[in-house]
C-alpha cells in the first residue's frame, strides 16, 4: 500500500490550529499525522494513494471552521522510511496516563514501570496515545470495570485501547480497522505485549452484523463516522453495555448526544481536554 505525504503550512500557526486541521483532514481520508511539537513547524499528514480525493481536500481547506487562517500545502509520494526513527527523533516520547499506564515504543529505553505497560511499534497508523482523544479513552478504560467483558475496539489503529482492555481483564477483544497498515500493526503490537484473545479484522461497521453482542465498545474515530455508524454499534451492544466515544470536539457533543438518545442510549458523562471530548453512553 502506498501513501502520499502532505506538508501543510498554516498562517497563523499553532498546535490547536493543527489539531483542527487534522480533524478536518481525517474526515476526507487522511489517517496519519505528524504534528510539530512547538506548533511552529508544518503539519505532516498522510493519506493512502487510493483514498486521496483532491476535490474533498480542497473543500476541507475551503470550509476550515476557524476564520483568517491561510493554509497551503505540498505533496509527494511518501518515502519508505524507518517510522520508528521518525517518531523517536521528532515526536513520540513515553506517555504516562493517570500514573497507572505507560505507553512507549520499541525504540525507548529505561521506560518507567507501571501497573500497565504497553509497548508499540508505531508505523503509518501513528496511534501512540499522545493525542487528547486517545489518552482520554485510555483513562476511561483504566477507570472502567472491563473484567470478563467482550470488547470492541472500532477503528483500532495501533490497538492500544484494545490491548489495555485485555490487560485489565477483558475476556476477548475484537479490533476492526479499514486500513491494512493498522491491521498489520495491531497484530504486531498484540504480539509485542504478549496479549491473546484479540481478533484483529480488516473492514468497517458492516462486519458488526456477524458479531456476537459486546459489553463495551471503544470508538475513537471522528464525528461523521460515529454519526453514520452509531446504529450499527448499538445493534451489537448487549443490554447494559457501554460505549466510549472520542475523536471529536466539545462542540460536537450535543449532536452526538441527540443521535445516541434517538437510538436508546443514555448519556453517562463527558470529559474534555484541549477542546477534544470523550463521551460515555449506556444501552438502556
Amino acid at each position: 500500500m502506498t501513501y502520499l505525504e502532505f506538508t501543510f503550512t498554516l498562517s497563523p500557526n499553532s498546535t490547536d490550529l493543527q489539531d483542527v486541521l487534522a480533524a478536518s483532514l481525517g474526515e476526507v481520508g487522511f489517517d496519519s499525522f505528524l504534528p510539530a511539537d512547538d506548533g511552529e513547524g508544518p503539519l505532516m499528514a498522510y493519506v493512502r494513494t487510493d483514498a486521496y480525493d483532491a476535490e474533498a481536500l480542497a473543500a476541507a481547506i475551503s470550509d476550515f471552521p476557524l476564520p483568517n487562517v491561510k493554509i497551503t500545502f505540498t505533496q509527494r509520494e511518501a518515502e519508505n522510511k524507518d517510522w520508528n526513527q521518525v517518531w523517536e527523533e521528532n515526536y513520540f516520547k513515553p506517555l504516562v496516563v493517570d500514573g497507572r499506564c505507560v505507553v512507549s515504543g520499541t525504540m525507548h529505553h529505561d521506560v518507567p514501570r507501571a501497573e500497565f505497560n504497553i509497548t508499540i511499534n508505531p508505523k503509518m497508523s501513528f496511534g501512540t496515545g499522545h493525542h487528547a482523544t486517545t489518552s482520554q479513552m485510555l483513562s476511561e478504560i483504566l477507570q472502567a470495570d472491563v473484567n470478563g467483558k467482550r470488547v470492541l475496539d472500532m477503528g483500532c489503529g495501533t490497538s492500544i485501547l484494545g490491548i489495555l482492555a485485555r490487560m485489565r481483564g477483558a475476556a476477548e477483544v475484537v479490533a476492526i480497522d479499514v486500513d491494512e497498515w493498522c491491521v498489520a500493526n495491531s497484530k504486531e503490537n498484540c504480539e509485542l505485549n504478549g496479549v491473546d484473545h484479540i481478533d484483529v479484522l480488516l473492514g468497517d461497521a458492516a462486519l458488526l452484523s456477524e458479531q456476537e453482542p459486546f459489553n463495551l465498545i471503544l470508538a475513537n474515530i471522528n464525528r461523521n463516522i460515529l454519526l453514520a455508524d452509531m446504529a450499527a454499534y448499538v445493534a451489537c451492544m448487549a443490554p447494559g453495555a457501554q460505549i466510549f466515544m472520542s475523536g471529536f470536539y466539545e462542540d460536537d457533543v450535543e449532536v452526538l448526544r441527540r443521535r445516541a438518545g434517538e437510538l436508546g442510549l443514555r448519556w453517562v458523562r463527558t470529559r474534555s481536554r484541549d477542546r477534544w471530548a470523550c463521551v460515555v453512553f449506556e444501552k438502556c
